[in-house]
């Protein structure tokens, strides 16, 4: 049994990072070579970090066709597996076991082929393969192996599931060094700008990745650009996650949004109450929005029925000028109110306009 990596290897892993970040950041803003690779878009090689393949972990065998697209992922997608919860078993037998817990739920449970997510990160900073032939498909940097991580949008991701529990509490150094190290090899190996790293709320209602680690992402894309050698991206506009309990601005904005969609008796108090859920809930399954959120937050029992997310916001935010619908301009006047910055609303209220009113 492998015991928890030591401070040796955390701070081999951690330093020689920090130094290739520091050095290949350096190069990019002050050297004439490192400007014109970054202007054509060519990006650092970054050294493929230690990956226990499927085989090393003992992985059963998919029961189905591992589908190979002939293109590469849009983005890369951070996650939390929620459970088995924040062990304090950094050991690599943990990692394996939490693979194959994982590799059966995913088969038995939700009756998937194989493992959804690509790749499986642990607390211990342990890297592994998840679903079948993710390690040597990414190696190629030219196909991407469909899984089963986000809903609607698979064809699209590449997952990355991180063990543990982060709607309050922060990820380990450990865990943390190895995402770095492994988000910048896929995006060195695929060509990926860094503002295409983004957590699973950013596609579908759910937590996932948890409110701590989702608030880190941003940390992550500088940490990845600086490993890259390009310059940092810029925070991406997003949409608000809204969960039944919440209040505010938002929430007040959103019920004026659900009222001008036809669901008059949604109140306008700003408290995210049994109405509101019932309201979104109800407009999630009219149209069909993919009821997915990371398997193992609902193994642990865990609702996310009723979620205001990056997949319900598009069906409630029109495509039209504030002034051309009561309730949608009543929903703008409160954000203007909380300090939304009153530019945004100027002509027709498209998306991205939406993202940065609710900001």
């Amino acid at each position: 049994m492998v015991t928890q990596p030591g401070p040796g290897r955390r701070t081999v892993l951690r330093g020689g990072l920090t130094a290739t970040a520091a050095g290949a950041f350096a190069l990019a803003a002050n050297g004439p070579a490192a400007a014109a690779a970054r202007d054509s878009r060519r990006l650092l090689a970054v050294p493929e970090p230690r990956i226990y393949s499927t085989s090393e972990w003992g992985a059963r065998p998919p029961n189905g066709q591992i589908v190979v697209l002939d293109r590469v992922p849009t983005y890369i997608v951070v996650h939390h597996t929620a459970e088995p919860g924040n062990s304090e078993d950094y050991s690599l037998a943990h990692a394996m076991a939490i693979c194959r817990s994982i590799q059966n739920y995913h088969m038995d449970g939700q009756g998937w082929s194989d493992s959804g997510q690509q790749f499986t990160n642990s607390r211990g900073g342990f890297v592994l393969e998840g679903r079948h032939q993710s390690l040597d498909v990414v190696r190629g940097g030219t196909q991407h192996v469909q899984g089963a991580n986000v809903g609607g949008r698979n064809s699209e991701v590449i997952g990355i599931e991180n063990e543990g529990l982060y709607t309050q509490v922060d990820v380990p150094a450990a865990l943390w060094d190895s995402l770095v190290q492994l988000v910048a090899w896929i995006a060195s190996r695929y060509g990926r700008p860094v503002a295409d790293i983004m957590g699973h709320r950013d596609f579908n209602s759910t937590e996932c990745p948890g409110d701590v680690l989702y608030a880190r992402l941003q940390e992550l894309r500088d940490a990845v650009a600086g490993a890259l050698g390009v310059a940092p991206a810029a925070r991406p506009s997003v949409w608000p996650l809204l969960r039944p309990g919440a209040a505010g601005p938002q929430v007040r904005a959103a019920q004026y949004l659900l009222r001008a969609r036809g669901f008059s008796d949604v109140p306008v108090d700003g408290v995210f109450g049994a109405d509101t859920k019932r309201a979104v809930a109800k407009l999630a399954d009219v149209h069909n929005i993919d009821k997915h959120t990371c398997a193992a937050t609902v193994r642990a029992g865990t609702d996310e029925t009723g979620y205001l997310g990056s997949d319900i916001w598009p069906l409630i935010t029109p495509k039209v000028r504030a002034t051309e619908n009561a309730d949608v301009e009543k929903a703008v006047t409160t954000l203007h109110r909380a300090g939304a910055d009153g530019a945004h609303s100027a002509g027709v209220l498209d998306a991205t306009r939406w993202k940065r009113l609710l900001a």
